[in-house]
């Protein structure tokens, strides 16, 4: 009845304790209602003087207001310990996602991750408010009051005890049919979460390529596939409504018409049987609305289970103690026989990279050999399987730890630009940054130019995603944001322009090569003119690393020269 997952929420237990008192006493209360209310309508029956009705309708209000104030009492304190609880859980997610990294997120899918913060948290809140009280009121009220139903009438309690399973057999069957139905519907829910992203992210390239048209046919079948699961989900919804309501009411019809007889024949005075009558639909209740809210629910406990899955993904542990000495002209980062695989396709073998100081180091091959993935185990977002890591003289098991990873920079292709300022955005990494330090990057960014344009200079707002400015603006204050932070003397760049034009690559060209000077520059790309600036290549291929060296050294290997003519190929292309 109660997902297992549940008791790993803080308090859970404490929780149900105070709910199950409460229940237990409201089970007593909804007794006393009934068994009063016989006794007002008996009294009234047999003529009895109108003192002898209005105290047992004085004891049934009392009941009633009882009955109440106990489900205003369970409420409130359901939906406060919902309210923490998912709150908790969003928190947990997000720093899961942090620690797990980009690459996590790109495999789950964007749409996913972000369905499941903003959606599937909200969906939680309501299934634990639903579930804790739904649960405890159809473990405890019906017996409480069945019990007393035994006292009044054996047959009529036998029925009613006997009916409950067959009840709750019946719901079980449109349960099981109901969760895997509510679960496919939450996949296409995810699926289609995941395709209106990539569609949003891709539009404007849809549109050059002129394929927009064609794909709004595919986003347009997602969303009637997840139209048709939702359909289905509907219709067993209400399918199970119906059935519950159906044997419910036969069995209390079934009650009533064996109390008639009794009383026919008079086996059975007129307050048990009456009391028995009244209590009778309040022992099914519980069961009504355990059945009516289960649909409910199945998509908030989906969703929890979701979000514990993403939790329970392993974290390579971070030495917190580590500390670190800055990067400096004589540093040394040293990679020997690391490999790492993060799926069951793709992965990176490295028998061995050695970096040094300022050296500006180029990562080339063709799309999809493993350049990001390289990047990513030097920039800590990925952690090897095996192998050795050397860095700033320590031995490290990998580099998502927090005393290398602040004094790193990574600039990727699509730097993320927030709604708002200009100057806020730039202010990402250093939030207390003066107005001298922000202008001096800016100038070093060459946004100079730009921002004497815009009607508010430094305090212009921007689109969410960068709308409203063009890409190589967008890197021009990634930029900024890097240079800001003095400190970070690593800079990683993951196809910074890979997405510009010509003319707007080679001015952000311009503005980025002499701010290189004193820092360890590893810069992966497929636009081959960025060598002639490097010290060092690295080559990677089918997510290896096949060879090294000097640019010039490198230009004399026949096997190097049939990749840059590929390269070139596919650049041309």
């Amino acid at each position: 009845m109660l997902d297992k997952q549940l008791f790993r929420l803080s308090g859970i237990r404490q929780v149900m304790m105070m709910l199950a008192g409460l229940t237990l006493l409201q089970a007593f209360v909804v007794l006393g209602q009934g068994y009063f209310l016989a006794i007002a309508i008996t009294n009234s029956w047999q003529r009895q003087p109108f003192s002898a009705i209005v105290s047992p309708l004085i004891a049934f209000i009392i009941c009633y207001a009882l009955r109440q104030l106990l489900n205003w009492s369970k409420e409130t304190l359901a939906d406060h310990f919902a309210a923490n609880q998912s709150q908790a859980l969003q928190q947990q997610l997000l720093e899961r996602l942090y620690l797990l990294g980009p690459r996590a997120v790109a495999q789950s899918g964007t749409g996913k991750m972000v369905t499941l913060a903003l959606d599937g948290i909200p969906e939680t809140k309501n299934y634990l408010q639903l579930i804790l009280i739904k649960a405890l009121n159809l473990s405890i009220i019906p017996w409480v009051l069945v019990v007393f139903v035994l006292f009044l009438n054996l047959r009529a309690g036998i029925i009613l005890i006997l009916m409950f399973p067959i009840i709750i057999l019946f719901m079980v069957i449109l349960g099981l049919a109901a969760k895997t139905t509510a679960e496919t519907q939450y996949a296409g829910f995810e699926q289609m979460s995941n395709h209106f992203i990539d569609s949003l992210r891709g539009l404007r390239t849809l549109q050059l390529v002129g394929k927009s048209r064609q794909y709004a046919k595919n986003v347009f079948a997602v969303s009637e596939t997840y139209r048709k699961q939702t359909m289905a989900v509907l219709r067993i919804a209400n399918l199970s409504s119906f059935a519950l309501d159906f044997f419910t009411t036969l069995s209390i019809a079934v009650v009533a018409v064996f109390l008639g007889l009794d009383l026919l024949n008079g086996k059975i005075l007129l307050l048990p049987a009456m009391a028995t009558l009244i209590l009778a639909p309040e022992y099914f209740t519980p069961l009504r609305e355990f059945g009516s809210d289960y649909h409910a629910t199945l998509d908030g406990k989906n969703a929890m289970n979701a979000v514990f899955e993403v939790l329970d993904q392993s974290v390579n542990q971070a030495q917190e103690a580590l500390t670190l000495p800055e990067w400096q002209a004589d540093s040394d980062l040293t990679l020997t026989d690391v490999n790492l695989a993060y799926n069951e396709q793709a992965g990176l073998s490295v028998d061995h990279i050695d970096l040094h100081g300022y050296q500006k180091v180029a990562i080339v091959g063709p799309s999809g050999a493993g350049k990001s993935t390289l990047l990513s185990l030097i920039g800590g977002f990925l952690a090897p399987q095996s192998g050795t890591i050397d860095v700033l003289g320590h031995t490290l098991p990998h580099l998502g730890q927090p005393a290398w990873q602040q004094q790193v920079s990574y600039i990727p292709q699509h730097p993320y630009i927030f709604a708002a300022s200009v100057g806020d955005n730039i202010r990402f990494y250093q939030p207390n940054a003066d107005d001298a330090a922000v202008q001096a990057a800016v100038n070093a960014a060459g946004l100079t130019s730009w921002l004497a344009t815009l009607p508010d200079g430094l305090q212009t707002r921007i689109g969410e995603g960068g709308r409203g400015i063009s890409g190589g603006q967008a890197q021009r204050i990634a930029l900024a944001r890097t240079l800001l932070d003095s400190q970070r003397r690593v800079w990683l760049f993951d196809e910074p322009t890979a997405h510009l034009d010509i003319e707007t690559e080679a001015e952000l060209k311009q503005t980025m090569v002499p701010l290189f000077d004193q820092h360890l520059v590893i810069f992966a790309t497929h636009r081959l003119h960025w060598l002639n600036q490097m010290d060092w290549v690295i080559v990677v291929a089918d997510g290896r690393v096949t060879m090294q060296g000097k640019p010039a050294e490198l230009a004399q290997d026949p096997e190097y020269q049939q990749l840059m003519t590929k390269l070139r190929g596919d650049f041309d292309v």
